[in-house]
């Protein structure tokens, strides 16, 4: 590995080969937490007298914590181990020191980033961490707003909030308006009017902001209002619709019901056989939302599918709704769940090393990810953070718009208390630090993360090569474009309900003998069947069920592009395999 892309000493090691250095600098952190508590308030009298600390008594207490805490290091021993390069189970891996360091530095002073009162200088490093991932996906650092979350789940509610508020201000106002006898309702196209059409409609009839809210689904009892919409238009109000792809996370389900939509106003978009959002069908089913005078919320891409980590075609989406506000004036929400990976926008911004595992559709694709509404990032994913810590971003002032609890319903002040801006109320200040040193050290745009993320890219290419060339037994999900691989056992009979038993017998081996870490994941014919049959066209395989079990694994350890080590393992994955396959034959 070149000395220019060196990651070795931002990783502790498998075998804790930087540990000598790590000592030292926790020791350092410890030393500053010490003198910063020594040197405040030095007329304060000492709270507890050394005569206390050398009671026996005392020390019997202490000694009580000691012994407990050697309980708890022993349960952790039973841990799964997921710095290992032999942990490829599941989105995580070994986290990075600089993320280490300043995780455990700002937890010893606990900031909570619910205000400035709580954490002056915690919020001060979420807001420049804010702008290092903004730097990495490319939004406006002019523009930009947004914040840190305890992951994806939630960031990605910050999205369907920040949607519903644009979209019940909409509504209010076209019922507004339609009660007043100024326009006719088109509840479709009435949602989607955009900001600018807005305040000219507040503007042109001089609208008091609180006749606009007794219109508000949002403010009042939803219930209620759907008889006044009945009373007014004569038709039952049915709700708006979310379109989100059939690879999504499982986050969107529960965002709807959360949110009080109903799991049915999900509409997933078919996937194209390669796993990926099929763009037709997503202007079909817009068309059908606007035939059905279903308002939408918002469209959702992908960006490292939950399955097999394929990538949407964000900038063929992002087209089609640029085409759709242009032609026929519908502005409609684009948000973009990156949360594994966003991170993998470090690739274009070091082409020289994008270049050499990128396909075009994935450089096109995170080039426009820019042009999106909002997006959902998870830095304790590819971004090598400690749990928990994600992050939600959107592209301006008025995308990151949320309901002021202190203001008028029309009221879009600037944010003073984050607290009131985000769903969550108490934050820690952890996971902001770590992106902030980590970006500050590491550098997530920079050629030293790039080429970690594009190794990932080449363990997983060197996978498919040896699934190849030793292991016939088995087979691989394509397209296989980023740092997943999902593959299963053929079966002699060739008939998909025995390879997936085959495959189940085989992941229970693997779990069972430790050697190695993987994960397992089910394709269903409703969502996957393009690309579940591609997959049985390659071996001539049967298709007798109705979902496809698949062994998953995530190449994300810094360290299987070490020659030696990386040569040793996949050695080992290889005879590992071997003898279960032996052993069941």
């Amino acid at each position: 590995m070149s000395k220019n892309h060196c990651v070795e000493p931002y990783f502790l090691g498998p075998k804790s080969e930087n540990e000598y250095w790590v000592r030292k600098e926790i020791q350092n952190i410890l030393d500053h937490w010490f003198q910063w508590r020594k040197s405040l308030f030095t007329d304060d009298p000492a709270a507890i007298s050394t005569k206390l600390i050398e009671d026996p008594k005392y020390l019997e207490k202490q000694q009580q914590i000691s012994t407990g805490l050697e309980e708890l290091s022993t349960l952790l021993k039973s841990e799964t181990p997921k710095y290992t390069p032999r942990y490829i189970g599941h989105m995580i891996s070994e986290v990075s020191l600089p993320a280490f360091l300043g995780h455990i530095s700002v937890l010893l002073h606990n900031p909570n980033n619910t205000s400035y009162d709580s954490s002056k200088a915690g919020l001060l490093i979420e807001n420049q961490a804010i702008g290092f991932l903004t730097d990495l996906v490319g939004y406006d650092k002019n523009e930009v707003q947004g914040h840190f979350t305890s992951g994806g789940t939630v960031a990605n509610f910050e999205a369907i909030w920040r949607a519903r508020f644009r979209l019940d201000h909409f509504l209010s106002l076209a019922l507004y308006l339609h009660s007043k006898g100024h326009k006719e309702l088109d509840v479709f196209s009435d949602c989607t009017m955009g900001w600018d059409q807005f305040d000219h409609y507040i503007k042109t009839y001089s609208i008091v902001p609180d006749e606009i809210k007794n219109y508000s689904f949002a403010a009042n009892n939803p219930y209620k209002m759907a008889e006044l919409y009945y009373k007014q238009t004569g038709t039952s109000y049915k709700g708006p619709v979310m379109l989100v792809p059939g690879n999504k996370h499982f986050s969107w389900i529960k965002g709807c019901n959360i949110f009080g939509f109903g799991e049915s106003s999900l509409w997933g978009v078919p996937l194209d056989v390669n796993g990926r959002m099929d763009v037709q069908a997503l202007e079909d089913l817009i068309n059908k939302a606007q035939m059905e005078n279903r308002p939408i919320l918002m469209v959702v891409s992908v960006t490292g599918t939950t399955e097999t980590g394929e990538i949407d075609p964000v900038h063929e989406v992002q087209d089609l709704l640029d085409k759709l506000k242009s032609d026929r004036g519908l502005h409609i929400w684009h948000h973009i769940d990156a949360a594994y990976g966003g991170f993998m926008c470090s690739l274009i911004r070091q082409p020289e090393i994008g270049d050499q595992v990128l396909t075009e559709l994935q450089k096109k694709s995170f080039a426009a990810i820019n042009r999106a509404h909002s997006i959902t990032l998870d830095p304790h994913k590819l971004g090598y953070i400690p749990y928990s810590c994600g992050a939600f971003l959107s592209k301006d002032k008025m995308s990151y718009s949320v309901p002021d609890f202190l203001a008028p319903y029309l009221d879009r002040p600037n944010i003073k208390s984050p607290w009131s801006s985000t769903i969550e109320g108490s934050r820690s200040a952890s996971g902001a630090a770590a992106t902030w040193l980590t970006a500050k050290t590491f550098g997530f745009t920079s050629e030293s993360f790039a080429k970690l993320l594009s190794d990932t890219f080449k363990t997983c290419r060197d996978f498919k090569i040896l699934i190849d060339e030793q292991l016939p037994e088995l087979v691989y999900l394509e397209p296989g474009s980023t740092n997943i691989l999902c593959f299963n056992a053929k079966g002699e009979s060739l008939k998909l309900s025995q390879s997936n038993e085959l495959t189940e017998a085989l992941f229970n081996q693997l779990v069972s003998s430790t050697q190695f870490s993987v994960s397992k994941t089910v394709l269903h014919t409703s969502n996957y069947s393009l690309s579940i049959q591609r997959h049985l066209d390659k071996y001539e395989g049967i298709k007798d069920d109705e979902q496809m079990t698949l062994i998953r694994c995530v190449f994300m350890n810094p360290f299987w592009q070490n020659s030696k080590l990386g040569s040793h393992l996949k050695s080992d994955f290889v005879r590992v395999i071997k003898d279960i396959l032996n052993e069941s034959a």
